[in-house]
């Protein structure tokens, strides 16, 4: 069974790679792990996003 997505997990996760990658000491290859985690992070929030639009679309429509 595939766990929920949890956005509000997803924007902390994004938050925390956004100060790491700022930071100087940060390696390259930290960065490129962090880059790639940041982009499954960002897919994730794009499709809950346009999931919850979708039910608001279709509650909208109802009324």
């Amino acid at each position: 069974m595939e766990a929920e997505f949890d956005y509000a997990k997803a924007i902390a996760q994004l938050e925390e790679i956004a100060a790491k990658v700022e930071n100087p000491e940060t390696s390259l290859e930290d960065i490129d792990a962090l880059v790639s985690r940041s982009k499954v992070l960002i897919a994730g929030c794009r499709d809950y996003l346009r999931s919850v639009k979708e039910k608001i679309d279709s509650l909208d429509q109802q009324l």
